[in-house]
């Protein structure tokens, strides 16, 4: 039980200093090794998080809390991991019910969906990168763009235009 409350403990604290990412990487390097596991042990942890789809910070608190605690370790992490921004997404989103009548809270949304779009379209920029001037690249995003026009679904449209990039980019 005590190892247990050590692994919620740890990962509370670390999700609470940190952003995840490389930052909560190196702070939980520093909390483990030595401490709950060697740094062979880290290192395959963090190999295996990077390769698995899905959120790297997640896995590796599974993945260090099942090397410590089996399945109830896992759990035990994870849910260190998931509660700070889960209560903090709680708290904002309890504020802003509150605030939805107020004036300026409608303003500053109407302020933000402008700002929001240009980091959209910086975001694609720089994803297509050097295929902006491909014509295949372009075809293919106004394809999509009429699809999404037309409200098929994006799961449907993502797995089309992916399938269709396995074939038109050999």
């Amino acid at each position: 039980m005590d190892q247990w409350l050590r692994l919620f403990w740890m990962f509370i604290k670390i999700n609470l200093l940190t952003t995840s990412g490389p930052a909560s990487a190196g702070l939980l390097y520093k909390e483990a090794v030595g401490h709950l596991m060697t740094e062979e042990e880290f290192i395959e942890a963090v190999g295996f998080s990077s390769v698995l789809p899905g959120s790297d910070a997640l896995q590796l608190a599974m993945f260090v809390g099942y090397s410590v605690g089996g399945v109830p370790g896992a759990l035990v992490a994870l849910l260190g991991s998931i509660l700070p921004p889960t209560v903090l997404m709680l708290l904002i989103v309890s504020l802003l019910q509150r605030m939805r009548g107020e004036a300026w809270v409608s303003n500053f949304v109407q302020g933000l969906a402008p700002a929001v779009a240009v980091l959209m379209i910086l975001v694609a920029w720089k994803i297509f990168g050097e295929d902006a001037r491909n014509w295949k690249a372009i075809l293919l995003a106004g394809v999509s763009l009429i699809a999404f026009q037309l409200k098929v679904p994006p799961a449907l449209v993502l797995l089309a235009a992916g399938l269709v990039g396995i074939w038109l980019f050999r």
